[in-house]
């Protein structure tokens, strides 16, 4: 016999508020000019940059690249010197840099300022955090969840990379407040970050098995299944709907549906569709 699987859509799954907006302001620079680009991908999500390019907008790597009429800034920001560099530009340049992205940026140059050592916690491979090290002074120190302590001066001041979880900053935190003469901490985790996770984990305890939606290369989504894999649940980190296989689900009879924050409602929506038509088998 064979039954109908359920599907449980987490409600903050897609996009986050920063992604939104750096994506209504894309598709509406489309609409108004000609020979507009972004710089690098505006979010990461092969899907939506596609879709971005049927409509005239480019990504480009450099801000010197040739035709540019209008650049758009992504959502992960920019190092210090870019920025400047764009403010001496004859072409237009839309900032979509995220606004918590924004505030983390004001927060690493403000400890820099009060001649604090600021400590960065996040992946330093990351544009966001490519971008705070601009801000945070030469010895800043980056640190992510599988470093070792890093050594650290008498004054530290910390941010953190927005899509990081709390439970990051708070081991760091548990770790080096005994190292440290004076400590002053910014917590910039984006809140979406953190509900999305509190959502997820509550999914995942009632389902057999978590779909993952979103770019193989955006941090958060990566986050999302890990995290999932950690609670010990079958969890499959997809991009499209296409990707799904009917073998997955032979024996499952609720499925969890979250999504990274970069993630479109339409390819969510392709996916809860491919699921309701995915039939269990039913032991009798």
């Amino acid at each position: 016999m064979v039954g109908r699987i359920k599907v449980i859509i987490a409600k903050r799954a897609g996009f986050c508020f920063g992604v939104k907006r750096a994506v209504d302001m894309a598709f509406a620079a489309a609409k108004e000019s000609e020979r507009v680009y972004t710089l690098g991908p505006i979010i990461h999500n092969p899907q939506v940059i596609e879709k971005l390019k049927s409509e005239g907008v480019q990504p480009v790597k450099s801000i010197d690249s040739r035709g540019i009429k209008t650049l758009i800034v992504r959502t992960h920001g920019v190092p210090k010197e870019t920025s400047e560099k764009l403010n001496k530009k004859k072409y237009e340049v839309i900032d979509a840099t995220c606004p918590f992205v924004k505030k983390a940026q004001n927060y690493a140059r403000l400890l820099r300022a009060e001649d604090y050592q600021v400590v960065i916690i996040g992946d330093k491979e990351h544009p966001e955090v490519k971008g705070l090290m601009s801000y945070a002074g030469p010895d800043v120190v980056v640190v992510d969840r599988d470093d070792p302590p890093p050594n650290l001066k008498s004054r530290v001041g910390v941010v953190v990379q927005t899509t990081q979880p709390v439970s990051v900053l708070k081991e760091f935190l548990g770790d080096t407040i005994e190292r440290v003469k004076e400590l002053k901490v910014f917590n910039t985790i984006c809140n979406s970050t953190a509900l999305r996770l509190k959502e997820t984990k509550s999914i995942a305890e009632k389902v057999d098995a978590v779909i993952v939606v979103g770019g193989k290369n955006s941090a958060n989504t990566t986050q999302l299944a890990n995290f999932c894999i950690s609670m010990s649940v079958p969890t499959y980190h997809i991009e499209t709907a296409s990707e799904i296989k009917d073998g997955w689900f032979a024996n499952v009879e609720k499925v969890g549906i979250t999504a990274g924050a970069s993630t479109p409602d339409w390819i969510i929506e392709e996916v809860a569709e491919r699921m309701r038509h995915i039939r269990r088998k039913v032991i009798v």
